[in-house]
């Protein structure tokens, strides 16, 4: 019997890990991936056929926009016959955001998605960068015996382990540790193999693969802290540009009793606006029930993100925002698991 040689496009579109010192005058500048296997020569152990794209420009990561995500997603469905599965090379800053608008702009995924980076270029004698996109590509080529995908998701591999997307946030701005998946477990472990966590992969989509790439990005995020003003909290949540706001609460939950706040937020819902309760703490969740000013907001007309991170929620809303002008629609399915993002 015959095997096809599985295959993976590789896609750059800026960030650290694609930069190399210029000899000449010491400056990082991006380098030609058309000579990847010079760089990262380990690369051709695998019984792999590899490709690779580079965005022009480059995209810093600070400069991301839903407009990258949508060429992005283009990419992929333009290419998603050839490939048996993507690894995206991004800039660490903002890479849990496009992960996570990924996971839901990509319809009935049954391919690896895999973002990864580094915190050094790929040049630097010590990068992190060799080892991640390694891993990332062997675990985007990897199939199962049945030719299916192992792990058929959109995810970010970062030192050693391999993380649903729209689970991750950065937590470290300097050490390799950068991501961490606080209220999901691991999907896999790089050790001396890779070690895949069955049990907590997502299964393949049966539907047929398509791609949602109109976003309406109408959200705003506001952050409860003691000593809000009244007028912050009334120009974020009454504001006529906004049609969703993402509240970052304490705890499970809690925001300010004062009246004048919970009167904002009664407005504010009043008027149709989709109110999205998130807490601020890394690990946990939101639970309403459980304290008077929790079920305050509850009444007020806000919804539960459960243990949702702020850059997928953020990704949630702009996803089904663009699917419907009806805030009722986006309500109805914005407390429900469509991509893993919130655990059931």
């Amino acid at each position: 019997m015959t095997y096809k040689k599985a295959s993976v496009l590789l896609i750059y579109t800026g960030g650290t890990i694609g930069m190399k010192e210029d000899p000449a005058d010491q400056t990082l500048k991006p380098f030609d991936f058309g000579s990847l296997m010079e760089e990262v020569p380990e690369l051709r152990k695998f019984a792999l056929k590899i490709d690779s794209f580079t965005f022009d420009p480059l995209i810093d990561s600070s400069d991301i926009e839903p407009t990258m995500w949508e060429k992005l997603a283009l990419l992929i469905q333009d290419n998603y016959s050839r490939y048996d599965g993507f690894v995206v090379l991004h800039g660490t800053d903002t890479m849990a955001y496009s992960a996570s608008a990924l996971s839901f702009m990509l319809d009935n995924l049954d391919k690896p998605v895999i973002f990864t980076g580094s915190q050094l270029p790929i040049g630097r004698p010590r990068t992190d960068g060799k080892e991640n996109l390694i891993s990332s590509v062997e675990i985007a080529g990897a199939l199962e015996s049945d030719g299916r995908a192992t792990v058929p998701e959109v995810c970010i591999f970062f030192n050693d382990l391999l993380l649903r997307g729209n689970r991750c946030t950065k937590v470290d701005a300097e050490g390799f540790e950068a991501f961490r998946s606080p209220n999901y477990p691991p999907l896999a472990e790089a050790g001396i193999d890779i070690r895949y966590n069955r049990d907590v992969i997502q299964e393949a989509s049966r539907g047929v693969f398509g791609i949602s790439t109109r976003l309406d990005t109408a959200v705003s995020i506001l952050k409860v802290h003691p000593g809000i003003t009244e007028r912050v909290v009334e120009d974020i949540l009454l504001g006529d540009g906004t049609r969703a706001v993402i509240l970052e609460t304490f705890g499970c939950g809690n925001a300010p009793s004062r009246d004048w706040f919970l009167d904002i937020v009664r407005e504010s819902a009043s008027r149709g606006k989709i109110l999205f309760n998130v807490t601020q703490c890394p690990r946990g969740r939101v639970n309403m029930d459980l304290y008077a000013t929790g079920r305050a907001l509850k009444n007020a007309g806000v919804l539960s993100g459960g243990d949702i991170t702020t850059e997928s929620a953020l990704g949630k809303l702009f996803f089904l925002m663009g699917k419907s002008n009806d805030n009722e629609y986006v309500k109805a399915y914005l407390e429900k698991d469509l991509r893993g993002e919130i655990s059931k």
